[in-house]
């Protein structure tokens, strides 16, 4: 919802920006080994680690393919097209690494994967905008800028 890269909003500085930055590629990361975890639970026996390592890294791969397509550094944290960018090269780069090296891609688990990193990648990001509409700084920026007058700070 908010036009302006997170660095150039009045009244926010470079070190937020940083922040948010790192706390959504965090937020995505975290995405991703949710999904690793499940798995392993409905799954997997053994050594956690190993496994959840096994099912994270092409994800996590696709995560960052996504961050770089999406320059999701600018805008981290909104919805379109940044967090669609993210989530889609999450999901299709995982799967294709996934096939790649024979860890399975069944259909069931291609519906879930898919269905679980939108519901959480996208999720987080629409909570977010979300924040931002109703928090009452971000209403009287809008309503200012609307009504021609400089924002408060």
């Amino acid at each position: 919802m908010t036009s302006q890269p997170a660095s150039r909003r009045s009244g926010d500085g470079p070190g937020r920006a940083v922040r948010v930055t790192v706390l959504a590629a965090v937020a995505d990361v975290a995405c991703v080994v949710a999904l690793a975890l499940g798995g392993y639970r409905a799954h997997d026996t053994g050594d956690v680690t190993e496994a959840i390592l096994r099912i994270v890294w092409p994800f996590l791969a696709g995560t960052a393919v996504g961050w770089v397509l999406a320059r999701a550094w600018r805008r981290p944290t909104v919805v379109a097209p940044v967090g669609i960018i993210v989530w889609g090269a999450t999901w299709s780069v995982g799967l294709i690494l996934r096939a790649l090296t024979d860890q399975g891609t069944a259909p069931a688990f291609q519906l879930v994967s898919f269905g679980f990193l939108a519901v959480l990648m996208l999720g987080w990001r629409g909570v977010v905008q979300l924040v931002e509409v109703l928090s009452p700084r971000d209403r009287r920026r809008r309503a200012a800028e609307l009504a021609g007058r400089r924002p408060p700070r």
